[in-house]
């Protein structure tokens, strides 16, 4: 891997698993924050870990780009709550995509995960990638085994086998803001709310 030209402020990688209160706070506040923090997944007994990258923040009934625009529906359930909790839903006939849930409960709202730089269990994932990379909310699905299994996940339990830990702050400065991506005919100004976080550089193999 390539080392991170922007530092982190703190070089001592904590792996503390985030707690609810975490989550139970603006989700832009919360999106912005995942970044740095450590995925981890408990796959066939072997521990995988990445460094999250990329994130998009989806909140309320009026973000167009959200599902919750159609209501608390079976798909959507878990957008409302409670917050440190996994949405997982399928798309594109294709993809499982992981969402944090954010915010009080019972109000819509939650972080898509879009990207993340393996740091444990690289061989694995990569087997599992067929030796591509993990920068997509589909591909790091992959990379990790997440399935429909997982939704409902409390990403906030130290023992279970999915799981948000801290990791380290990213600097802003090495932090791009901008819209989100892949939101087809999404009309304005939902389709270009700044609500993406995406780290610029390659995060170096820190533990």
């Amino acid at each position: 891997m390539n080392v991170l030209t922007c530092k982190p402020s703190n070089l001592q990688t904590l792996t503390m698993t985030l707690p609810h209160k975490f989550y139970n706070r603006p989700t832009l506040t919360v999106a912005r924050e995942l970044l740095g923090a450590r995925l981890v997944r408990i796959s066939d007994g072997v521990k995988l870990v990445g460094i999250i990258s990329e994130t998009e923040a989806y909140f309320g009934f009026d973000d167009l780009a959200s599902h919750a625009k159609a209501g608390r529906t079976i798909r959507t359930d878990p957008m409302f709550g409670p917050p440190g909790r996994a949405y997982v839903y399928f798309t594109y006939g294709n993809h499982w995509m992981l969402n944090a849930v954010t915010e009080k409960e019972g109000f819509p709202a939650a972080v898509l995960i879009r990207a993340i730089q393996p740091l444990e269990g690289i061989d694995v994932m990569m087997e599992r990638r067929q030796g591509r990379d993990t920068l997509g909310p589909g591909k790091l699905t992959q990379a990790l085994g997440i399935t429909k299994s997982e939704n409902y996940a409390d990403l906030t339990e130290s023992t279970s086998s999915l799981r948000i830990e801290a990791g380290f702050k990213v600097p802003d400065k090495c932090v791009t803001i901008g819209p989100r991506v892949g939101l087809n005919t999404t009309p304005e100004p939902w389709f270009s709310k700044p609500w993406r976080f995406l780290v610029k550089e390659t995060i170096a193999d820190i533990r």
